[in-house]
């Protein structure tokens, strides 16, 4: 092992997006650590990698609980994301995992910005035999979500998912537009929304890491769904997410099937992006 050998790791990090900050760190500290212990093997240095890479991921020492939480009913999900990253498949496919898992689940397409969306989220509640709240075309998207809420908690739904524009070109549009949704849903059921995800593409690299700083500015984000896990994105981009913004990837989606969605495993995750190393 040479210095041309960390040069190598360091590359390896940056081209599957874990961002240049992270990379130069977790590089640096893995140089000290193996001159401080005289450690020489490349297999020693690379699972001595692999460990710092999953304890830097869990630095503030917490649990990471992907699954939402049903210990009351019901759970109120709020759902962004940028046009394009697949925020409607995404929500079908959180809806179906909980289908399966016996839930009723309630969409509620208060996205109604975006032409389209209201009827795409339909075409899903129909597939998926699940009930759905519209509004009418640019309706106030806090009055779409008081209204799936309240018929959400009479239909004694589970679960409640509800759909939100995205359009950060306007941010204090879009900051006031979620206050205002977070503080009806609060009046409905106190302490919801429970979960508010944001979706990203993980192709969109370092574009994916503003998003999440965008996002996270103005509301108050619990976690991320990394979509289209399954080109040629090596995803790195969810140790990038978690360094600059603390932000836990939740799910992930690994196709375009219905069940394509899984939880996250950070362990599972590491070791595929060095399965040709290890």
């Amino acid at each position: 092992v040479n210095e041309d050998y960390f040069n190598e790791l360091e590359e390896i990090l940056i081209e599957a997006d874990c961002g240049v900050s992270f990379a130069l760190n977790i590089i640096d500290e893995l140089l000290d650590e193996s001159k401080e212990k005289n450690i020489t093997s490349p297999k020693e240095i690379n699972e001595l990698l692999v460990d710092k890479m999953f304890l830097n991921y869990l630095k503030e020492g917490e649990d990471i609980v992907n699954e939402i939480d049903f210990s009351s009913t019901p759970r109120v999900l709020l759902v962004m994301g940028v046009n394009g990253v697949g925020k409607t498949t995404t929500i079908a496919k959180l809806a179906y995992r909980y289908i399966k898992q016996n839930k009723k689940v309630t969409l509620v397409a208060a996205d109604t910005f975006r032409a389209g969306a209201k009827e795409q989220l339909t075409v899903w509640a129909e597939r998926l035999n699940c009930n759905i709240v519209t509004g009418n075309d640019n309706e106030d998207p806090a009055s779409v979500a008081f209204k799936g809420v309240k018929e959400g908690t009479e239909n004694h739904s589970d679960l409640i998912i509800i759909d939100t524009a995205g359009r950060l070109q306007n941010k204090i549009g879009l900051m006031k537009e979620l206050e205002k949704m977070n503080k009806v849903i609060g009046k409905l059921i106190p302490g919801a929304p429970h979960e508010t995800l944001l979706i990203i593409d993980a192709t969109t690299g370092q574009n994916g890491i503003s998003q999440a700083k965008s996002f996270k500015e103005i509301t108050n984000i619990t976690g991320i769904v990394l979509t289209k896990m399954d080109g040629t994105a090596k995803g790195g981009i969810v140790l990038a997410i978690k360094e600059e913004t603390s932000l836990p990837v939740k799910y992930i989606g690994l196709g375009e099937q219905i069940n394509d969605l899984k939880p996250f495993d950070i362990e599972e995750y590491i070791y595929g992006l060095f399965k040709d190393m290890m």
